[in-house]
This record gives structure tokens, C-alpha cells and sequence, in this order.
């Protein structure tokens, strides 16, 4: 058995390596389908409660402007965008998009510092990374933008 995967990675336990073969493309299909299912339920509370409400309260409130238009996106973003991401459709154009998201909200969570308790920059950080990743990388082996044969 190899102590390592074709790609030169160092397996964790060598005995396992057929597993590992086996389920190697599947850790991207986890990653993606946690990172949008994730960002799903921040984005259905303000289709919910209304899009004005969410531009209103929220964005115009932190002074971004024009605050229903930008907001009528992040909803765009955070629910069909999020949907996708999951299923691996468009998987980099709405990975983009939504790492561009989150870099905007890591910045209007700066001033409460890093911690995610004191809802800081920490959790909008981690995940903006995350969906930077994906967007670089693209929906992966199990993605429909694979089935499709066209990656965005």
C-alpha cells in the first residue's frame, strides 16, 4: 500500500489508502455543500421579513448606500447564491460574489473586534475564505457545473 496519494499527499493511516481513493473527491463536495447550506439560513430571515426591511435596518443603518439595491443582492447572495454554491452550479460566480459579501460585512464587524461572540470579523473572515477557496477552485468531481461540463 502507498504511504501517500498520487498527488504526493501523506495519508493519515496508509492501511486506509483504498478508501482513501475512493473518497478523496467527496471532502470538496463536504466543503461546498456546508459552506452554502451555511450561508442559506442568513439569507431566508431577510427575504422573510422583507427585503426594505433588511435595506432599512441594516445597510442604511451602517451607511451603505444605495441600501435597497445592495440589498435586494446580499438576499440574492445569501439564498439562490447559497442554493448553488451547495449544488455546484455557477459554483464560482456566486462563490466570488459571496466572498466579496462577507469581505464587506468582515469590514462593518470591525469594530467589535475579532471574536465571534462579540460578533466580530472572526466568523464573516473564516468564511469569506472558505468561499474565496471554492471560487478558485470551482465546484469540483461532484458539482453540476461538472455534469453540465461548463464551470462559471
Amino acid at each position: 500500500m502507498p504511504s501517500t496519494t498520487p498527488e504526493g499527499q501523506k495519508l493519515f493511516i496508509p492501511a486506509l489508502a483504498p478508501f482513501y481513493a475512493h473518497v478523496i473527491d467527496l471532502s470538496w463536495l463536504i466543503v461546498r455543500l456546508t459552506a452554502g447550506l451555511m450561508l442559506l439560513p442568513h439569507g431566508i430571515p431577510k427575504w422573510q421579513a422583507g427585503v426594505a426591511v433588511f435595506a432599512t435596518g441594516s445597510l442604511a443603518r451602517r451607511g451603505i448606500e444605495p441600501s435597497l439595491p445592495l440589498a435586494y443582492i446580499v438576499v440574492f447572495v445569501e439564498t439562490i447564491g447559497a442554493v448553488c454554491i451547495a449544488l455546484g452550479l455557477f459554483t464560482r460566480f456566486f462563490a466570488a460574489a459571496a466572498a466579496i459579501h462577507l469581505c464587506v460585512v468582515m469590514f462593518t464587524h470591525m469594530p467589535q473586534g475579532f471574536g465571534w461572540a462579540a460578533r466580530g470579523y472572526e466568523y464573516p473572515l473564516f468564511w469569506g475564505l472558505i468561499l474565496f477557496a471554492i471560487a478558485l477552485r470551482g465546484g469540483g468531481p461532484y458539482s453540476l457545473d461538472r455534469k453540465i461540463g461548463r464551470e462559471l
